[in-house]
């Protein structure tokens, strides 16, 4: 049975998003701990990494060392709350985190938690005084933003100069990017800072025990890691594609729960009164419950109260997007169908056939391989695959005669093991897909065994950066048996391990038991995965055969940009027939085609321009806080955009349909010169 998932690298993250007061007084509840489940969790996460991480790597001080640096990163990775004299006094206990891991003790998590709330406290202090400060934007002065080179501050005068600086860099950026200054500006930060604060306080005990959990595993590997109820659910409903909710897409912005979009077809969507950008400030149930003010709520918990058993009714007190008094909404929760999120297919005409007619191109965005993997297992007809709706977009595009089909998998970091072999079937006749080794053993194959196939026509697949783990697998693949063109970025994510996600408590009961506790989850790596020719993708990635510039390529976002990375290997290949399809001299004409178009696009260039500029930008270790400075240097690094925001674009999961651009057309046209190059082998 292949139960891995070989998804979820790090990412980008754009927008802080969710599916779904005054500074004192607030009553905030810290996380109190350690907690009666503290133990059991903490026990069961330690006796799968020994049973089952590829590594098994012992759990000992150099993993303390490291455990310590991550833990103080995830909850301060600017270096600003926490005082020098304060990492200091925790160094001493550094020698003991593994011990008490052993122990199933997590207590030292919550020790320097509690010190980070106090130093949060005073910050915000220091957050007021600056904000009521009178700035002098004519000093020549700078803030460091290189993490690497950031200190923590060791005297007082040291953390009202960083946050002094810090809030005189936001007013900046706030008046050079939204276009906010003055008095508003101020109470937009002052917003910010609350929020942040009243969230830091709100945090769980099950949150707080992810964090410090997460830490520690994440040292061993970037894609291994302890997931609370919340999470391991939000991680099935990103698989299986469906939720019961209203269906609206929530963001916090400064304090705030906004409506960002909302879900085609959903709830709220058929209901019609709600709208993108409206404020959700209060949340009742049924039809008759107390309007609860979530004004000062984290987005988790105004997620929890708004979502609940389809059929439920739901009360939202709203202040409308276009200014007008608030009003109650009552909608009924429903099953909503993430449709966006699968995958879709569209068809473009492009070039011209010797008859005059266009070629017509099938092209399929695949967001993720995703899978309901519940409904799987329960042996469901209709469980919700990847494969089965790319194998009815395919259905589709050759009942309307396309001439090729481009197989989209930017940004597709991944999903089910099981439905990146499945899916590399409907493009082979059968053979092997993927190699799988684990900490012991050698290698083992897993098959197409399906002889059937979905298209045999020419075949493009897009990658970029972001493109990993199942997304590599099936482009592996594809270029192994030659049988189809890889066309992006440089390279691949190179993430090339096979994580497993197990349930904590079934785990360390051994057996399933009804009713057993929730104690979450753990995505723990427990293989390797080779292509059929035996090389990883591990660090190194699927280069294209065609490369496209991209702002892509250029971001800090690939495996070999994490922390810890499993090592790169390879294997012996395991036999396979390669179509020779796509051979080395069709790639290295296709590439030059395209090479010598590229330098005559304007659009291209502008691309450049925008690679040129990111590059400056990332290379800068410093910022001015000179206005007139900060201003020109913004100017000059802002004059082309579209490249960045399209790449929002792209990374947005709630995008509409397929879109044709200048990119797209260059991969049509890379696509028409592979057809040609096809139709006249043929017709020799």
């Amino acid at each position: 049975m292949i139960r891995g998932v070989v998804g979820g690298q790090r990412w980008i993250g754009f927008l802080a998003v969710a599916i779904i007061g005054a500074w004192c007084g607030l009553g905030w509840a810290d996380p109190v701990g350690p907690t009666a489940p503290d133990r059991e969790i903490t026990r069961g996460v330690v006796d799968l990494l020994k049973r089952d991480h590829l590594l098994q790597h012992p759990l000992d001080d150099e993993v303390a060392h490291r455990w310590f640096k991550a833990y103080l990163d995830a909850l301060d990775p600017r270096k600003i709350f926490f005082r020098q004299s304060d990492i200091d006094e925790f160094e001493k206990t550094v020698d003991q985190w593994d011990d008490r891991l052993r122990a199933y003790d997590i207590t030292l998590g919550y020790e320097i938690y509690k010190r980070f709330l106090q130093r949060v406290d005073e910050s915000m202090a220091l957050v007021d005084r600056a904000l009521a400060t009178q700035h002098d934007f004519t000093v020549d002065e700078d803030i460091v933003i290189d993490r690497d080179l950031i200190q923590y501050p060791r005297t007082d005068a040291e953390a009202w100069d960083r946050w002094r600086k810090r809030i005189k860099y936001d007013l900046l950026l706030l008046k050079a990017d939204d276009k906010i200054e003055g008095e508003e500006a101020i109470e937009k930060l002052r917003r910010r800072y609350r929020y942040f604060a009243n969230w830091k306080h709100r945090l769980t005990s099950a949150e707080l025990r992810e964090i410090y959990l997460t830490s520690m595993t994440s040292v061993l590997d970037p894609h291994t890691a302890y997931m609370s109820p919340t999470s391991s659910e939000e991680f099935a409903i990103n698989l299986r594609l469906e939720f019961d909710g209203i269906g609206a897409t929530l963001q916090a912005d400064d304090g705030e729960v906004v409506i960002r979009d909302l879900v085609p077809g959903g709830a709220a969507d058929k209901d019609g009164r709600l709208k993108k950008g409206d404020k959700i400030v209060g949340v009742g149930q049924g039809t008759t419950g107390d309007i609860v003010d979530i004004g000062e709520m984290t987005l988790t918990e105004a997620v929890k109260l708004i979502r609940g058993p389809r059929g439920s009714i739901v009360r939202l007190e709203v202040k409308p997007v276009d200014g007008g008094s608030k009003k109650v909404l009552d909608i009924a929760r429903a099953k909503i169908e993430l449709k966006n999120r699968e995958a879709q297919g569209e068809m473009f005409d492009a070039g011209r056939k010797p008859d005059g007619q266009p070629f017509r191109i099938g092209v399929i965005s695949l967001p993720s391989f995703y899978m309901d993997m519940s409904g799987h297992r329960r042996r469901e007809l209709d469980y919700t695959s990847a494969t089965r709706d790319v194998e009815r977009i395919l259905q589709g595009f050759k009942q309307k005669g396309v001439d090729a089909v481009v197989l989209d998998l930017r940004f597709n970091g991944g999903g089910a093991l099981i439905e990146a072999i499945q899916m590399t079937g409907l493009f082979i006749k059968d053979g092997p897909v993927v190699q799988v080794k684990g900490a012991t053993g050698r290698p083992w194959p897993h098959y197409d065994s399906d002889s059937s196939v979905a298209w045999d026509g020419p075949l493009v697949v897009l990658v970029n950066k972001f493109s990993a783990s199942a997304s590599e697998i099936l482009a592996g693949a594809i270029q192994d048996y030659q049988r189809g063109l890889i066309v992006g970025d440089e390279s691949t994510h190179g993430k090339g391990t096979v994580q497993s996600q197990l349930d904590v408590a079934q785990e360390q009961m051994l057996f399933r038991v009804p009713n057993a506790p929730d104690l979450g989850t753990i995505k723990i790596t427990i293989q390797k995965y080779y292509r059929p020719s035996g090389d990883s993708v591990q660090l190194r990635g699927v280069h294209s055969d065609v490369t496209l510039p991209s702002l892509t390529t250029y971001l800090d976002v690939a495996e070999s940009d994490c922390d810890y990375p499993v090592a790169f290997d390879q294997v012996d290949a395991t036999p396979f027939a390669p179509l020779a399809d796509v051979t080395k001299p069709i790639c290295e004409r296709l590439a030059a085609l395209s090479a010598a178009r590229q330098k005559t696009s304007k659009d291209f260039q502008k691309v450049q321009r925008n690679i040129d500029l990111y590059k400056t930008r990332k290379d800068r270790k410093v910022d001015t806080l000179n206005e007139s400075k900060f201003m020109a240097q913004w100017d000059a690094m802002n004059l082309d955009r579209e490249e960045e925001k399209k790449l929002e674009d792209l990374t947005d999961s709630d995008r509409a349909a397929i879109e044709r651009d200048f990119y797209l057309d260059e991969v049509f046209n890379i696509t028409l010169d592979y057809l040609n190059m096809v139709n006249l082998a043929q017709a020799r």
